[in-house]
């Protein structure tokens, strides 16, 4: 998650421009790459049009959908342990009406009463703001929409590197919870791996990225 971190961060700061006869044209920008080319202006809800936009930027799965509820079906259910730079969505008004926003997990509170989300339209402009935890109705972790590359084995507890950041990647890809593509091989990544081996039936569960567990994580995501 770290390019999509990055890609959302450097944005921070645009802003709607005032008046409904100048638009800014960064945030059009947005809704045109991201697909919504009826969007010719920056009066329209744009947050589900932002995280789309980055979304898309790092070839991440999208909603493809201006409402931010069409988030709650797009990638993985994560809510017992959400993590920076995954998807946030919060209900508006009412759980039971369509309104809502969303935007990319930065944390909680200490006293865990806010969430802190790094969006669009959050005050008319890209910023950081927290919400009430109450209003949220999920998070949600984005997989990669392009074909995943496979590192070469072996990989292993304390390994760091490129690799091990595309197994990351491609544990999550295929529905395994690895958390952040860091990088850095270590319990949780480890966890992951064995949990993998488990599934498999056949495979020796060591925690340990060997050929044959390469093997099964290709069938995994070729189905």
């Amino acid at each position: 998650m770290d390019a999509l971190i990055q890609k959302a961060i450097s944005q921070l700061g645009e802003k709607e421009v005032q008046g409904k006869d100048s638009h800014n044209p960064t945030i059009i920008q947005y809704a045109q790459e991201a697909g919504f080319t009826w969007v010719n202006d920056d009066e329209t809800p744009w947050c589900s049009i932002f995280v789309n936009w980055v979304a898309k930027s790092c070839q991440l799965k999208c909603s493809n959908k201006a409402n931010a509820r069409s988030w709650l079906t797009i990638g993985k259910n994560v809510d017992a342990n959400p993590e920076p730079g995954d998807i946030v969505i919060f209900w508006r008004e009412s759980k039971l009406s369509w309104k809502g926003h969303v935007g990319f997990f930065f944390g909680y509170s200490h006293d865990v009463k806010r969430v802190y989300c790094l969006g669009g339209n959050q005050g008319n402009q890209v910023s950081i703001s927290a919400y009430p935890s109450e209003t949220v109705l999920g998070f949600r972790r984005l997989v990669s929409s392009s074909i995943t590359v496979l590192p070469e084995p072996i990989l292993k507890i304390n390994d760091k590197g490129n690799r091990v950041k595309l197994l990351q990647t491609a544990l999550n890809s295929a529905g395994i919870n690895c958390g952040t593509s860091d990088g850095d091989f270590g319990p949780k990544t480890e966890a992951a791996v064995s949990m993998l081996q488990s599934m498999s039936g056949n495979l020796t569960i060591d925690g340990i990225y060997s050929v044959e567990t390469q093997q099964y994580l290709q069938s995994l995501l070729t189905e």
